[in-house]
């Protein structure tokens, strides 16, 4: 049933579960999520206190990889009920506090998952991770006494470019400021770092960042300016500091 929802709404409704369609045929053929495709998305309707979430159609469903979407507003009422949301409602709380919070993701993806289950972080230490951010490492969650709303709200806080957490013996939460697409594409790139990482362990486990790496990246981000340095450690020395 439809009430109260604008055209506009309407087509971004649209929009979005075409994507994750996609993101859905894309991430399980990939390997990036695991044979029981748990994963689903919300998403910020623009200009609106309402999401869209976003959830598999089913395995028995003549295409799996279609989504099904609802529109939820921030009091929990719906307004488009086209089928089960995967839970991600629970997440409404992170898009009340952060107005610039446009998407997140719950996936069981393998090599995430294999951190979740040893209750470890997952240290950063994959270079596409780092270029466009500051952060060393995914948290992990592991008390659920506390809710993951809020456990995400205080690893926002303590740092605002983290993107995602561990959740133990789970899967892992990510979770994007910019929107769906670039959602998928963190989840993919936090996928290969962790199976790149664990595949290390075979010959002697991930290594730091060799000198140079971290200045390189950060300026390829544009996260410092082109003539900043920056030490092997992660210091950022500016040309006036430098006088």
């Amino acid at each position: 049933m439809t009430t109260k929802l604008s055209q506009q709404t309407l087509d971004f409704v649209r929009e979005s579960a075409a994507d994750a369609s996609k993101a859905f045929r894309w991430l399980r053929e990939t390997g990036t999520t695991s044979p029981s495709s748990t994963i689903g998305f919300a998403v910020r309707v623009p200009g609106e206190d309402k999401i869209v979430t976003l959830a598999h159609a089913g395995l028995w469903s003549e295409n799996p990889d279609d989504a099904t979407a609802q529109v939820i507003d921030f009091a929990g009422n719906t307004y488009l009920d086209g089928g089960p949301t995967g839970g991600e409602a629970r997440y409404l709380k992170i898009f009340k506090a952060h107005r610039e919070f446009q998407a997140i993701s719950h996936v069981h993806a393998p090599h995430l998952g294999a951190y979740s289950q040893a209750h470890a972080e997952l240290p950063l230490l994959y270079v596409p991770n780092r270029r466009f951010r500051f952060s060393t490492h995914l948290p992990v969650y592991i008390n659920r006494r506390q809710t993951e709303a809020d456990f995400i709200l205080e690893a926002i806080a303590a740092d605002r470019e983290v993107p995602g957490i561990v959740e133990a013996n789970g899967g892992a939460t990510v979770w994007s400021w910019k929107g769906l697409r670039h959602l998928v594409n963190t989840i993919i790139l936090l996928e290969e770092g962790a199976r790149f990482q664990i595949l290390a362990q075979a010959i002697g486990g991930s290594q730091a960042f060799g000198p140079g790496v971290l200045e390189q990246q950060w300026k390829m981000g544009k996260l410092v300016p082109a003539d900043a340095h920056v030490t092997d450690d992660g210091q950022i020395i500016l040309p006036e500091a430098a006088e």
